[in-house]
């Protein structure tokens, strides 16, 4: 059975920082796509920051330049890391693996 298993989430203050990871077992981080997405209260889950299988990564625009996303194939884990956090960053973050696979999330609240 593949899992993905999130952790880092918490609270931070504004212009603070995490870092997230997503542990996969029984799948491949390194040949399958990964992202993460955040769901805030009352709105659409959404793409945060996504990496191929080729390494290439993308992000949404609100998030360029203050987050990366990484991984390790060695660890088979994947990594969100959130530098000079804003309130509007405040969501459950889930891992996502391929199509159709998903962590069961993370809740960063980002206040002062």
């Amino acid at each position: 059975q593949v899992t993905l298993v999130e952790s880092g989430g918490g609270l931070v203050q504004p212009g603070g920082s995490l870092r997230l990871s997503c542990v996969a077992s029984r799948i491949s981080v390194r040949f399958n796509a990964m992202g993460w997405y955040r769901q805030a209260p009352g709105k659409q889950r959404e793409l945060v920051a996504q990496i191929t299988s080729g390494g290439s990564t993308n992000y949404a625009d609100d998030v360029k330049g203050r987050f990366t996303i990484s991984r390790d194939n060695v660890k088979n884990t994947v990594y969100l890391q959130m530098n000079n956090l804003k309130p509007e960053d405040t969501a459950v973050y889930y891992c996502r693996c391929g199509d159709i696979y998903w962590g069961q999330g993370t809740q960063v609240t980002v206040s002062s």
